[in-house]
């Protein structure tokens, strides 16, 4: 079984969310399962590319209506990640220091051409296309319905939902990027009055998959239009929880943090980790240290942090440290809050991998007070490190974060996204906090759950097993 995963984003390659973490570990895992589990990404000019030598082993071409441009397929000479890497270099389109613009629907096109073509002509084909998120949303149609990739036809597609409110929808004016295919079919690519290629996977992939069971499941009712296709294409839906690294995210050999410690020392390790935010950021090491790690945008409630952050900063019974950066409203907001709140807040406006692991070390809790949350790792990254979530319950957070209240349960959590609610889950957490005992305990069992790879991938390659005897296609 040899599996292509295609995604815009892979760790460490180039990374902007969870996708990347995601592409650059399930194959990892799944190479250790029996399968033959590879990647193919676009070339951007970034870190990674720079230093790291590549050799070219295709070259060819791609047509967009009346554009022509030259690409290659590069695959690293001296790194090993776990699978092959392939990248598809379009220099004027793909080709630069970021990943994400404002109009990337003639560079992510011309990315799954490009893929395509390359494959059309392997010896030993790929038994199953994994595609990942909207940016690569094209190609089940494009092997479903495009004359020129009818010898791709018969192989399976799986697509991945990793965050459904972005669906990478263009005018119907751009048709004639197409490859030439059954125009009779055209209403596979719309929904709502716009080619969506979010809305084509999802009708033409042989199976759809969330990150999550319980995100699945929130699609039907909430999911920025497409909630009746998923509901109608319900029978070839399912969630698959994501997992995470346990090879990167490990606090005994993890080299960016200040100390290395495992569950039986996880209150010496954590403390010296801690102690180096407090200093690094002018806070209180005797308090407990909040933390928010992601972007500043709506999806994670990040537009409320500001009076959330006052008011619980107000009572002065705890730090709160951010690292992240979105929104340039919320950003100057919480910039502001320095002068107010020093000695028990700071802000980090940015991204700094380092400083993420760090955080998730030192911090004492976490906060996730999200919006819309497919999975969510951040709050897994938390639990291996002995970091105490503080959740709002949906998606991923709902299945893996259980509120101390009930049996079992090892979190904070709340059912809605509003200031009453999250500061309500803060007090909580304090009061956790000012009992140490059961703190500590809480903390060394978190540390135990297992949310590795091993599981998931291989659902994955069970749900890539079924699809010879499920007739999708059709």
């Amino acid at each position: 079984m040899k599996i292509l995963h295609i995604s815009a984003e892979c760790y460490p390659i180039a990374k902007v969310g969870g996708l990347a973490d995601v592409v650059g570990s399930l194959p990892k895992y799944q190479n250790n399962q029996n399968v033959t589990s590879e990647v193919i990404m676009p070339y951007y000019n970034n870190k990674f590319t720079n230093q790291n030598e590549f050799k070219s082993i295709y070259e060819g071409k791609v047509n967009l209506d009346v554009n022509e441009y030259e690409f290659r397929i590069l695959t690293p000479t001296s790194i090993d990640l776990g699978y092959n890497l392939f990248l598809v270099d379009i220099p004027e389109l793909l080709f630069k220091d970021y990943v994400y613009s404002n109009d990337d629907t003639e560079r992510f096109f011309a990315f799954q051409l490009a893929v395509l073509n390359w494959v059309t002509i392997w010896e030993n084909k790929p038994t199953t296309l994994h595609c990942h998120d909207h940016h690569t949303g094209l190609i089940p149609f494009l092997i479903s319905e495009s004359y020129v990739y009818s010898d791709l036809k018969d192989i399976p597609t799986v697509f991945t939902i990793h965050n459904a409110q972005y669906q990478g929808w263009f005018s119907h004016d751009k048709v004639n990027m197409f490859p030439e295919f059954n125009f009779d079919h055209v209403g596979l690519l719309d929904w709502g009055g716009s080619i969506n290629p979010l809305a084509a996977a999802i009708k033409c992939a042989w199976k759809v998959n969330t990150v999550s069971p319980s995100y699945m499941e929130e699609l039907k009712f909430e999911a920025n239009g497409l909630e009746h296709l998923l509901s109608a294409e319900s029978e070839k839906c399912v969630g698959i929880l994501n997992g995470i690294d346990t090879d990167v995210w490990n606090p005994e050999t993890d080299s960016y943090l200040i100390k290395n410690y495992k569950t039986s020392t996880v209150q010496s390790g954590s403390k010296e980790n801690k102690k180096w935010l407090c200093n690094e950021f002018n806070l209180d090491e005797k308090k407990p240290l909040f933390a928010f790690i992601g972007r500043l945008v709506g999806e994670k409630g990040s537009d409320l942090f500001p009076e959330v952050f006052r008011a619980v900063l107000e009572k002065n019974e705890c730090n709160i440290l951010l690292l992240g950066s979105g929104n340039n409203e919320v950003e100057n907001a919480l910039n502001e809050l320095k002068g107010d709140f020093e000695g028990t807040y700071n802000a980090f406006i940015g991204y700094d991998e380092r400083l993420s692991h760090i955080i998730y070390a030192g911090a004492d809790f976490l906060l996730m007070p999200s919006r819309v949350e497919p999975c969510g790792l951040n709050q897994m990254y938390s639990l291996r490190y002995g970091t105490i979530p503080v959740v709002r319950s949906i998606g991923g957070l709902k299945d893996t974060v259980i509120d101390i209240s009930k049996e079992n349960g090892f979190g904070i959590c709340h059912n809605e996204v509003n200031k009453e609610e999250i500061v309500t889950a803060i007090d909580r957490a304090v009061e956790l906090y000012k009992n140490q005992t059961a703190y500590k305990k809480h903390r060394k069992n978190i540390m135990s759950i297992d949310h590795s790879w091993g599981a998931s991938a291989k659902e994955y390659i069970n749900l890539y097993q079924n699809l010879k005897t499920e007739n999708y296609a059709e």
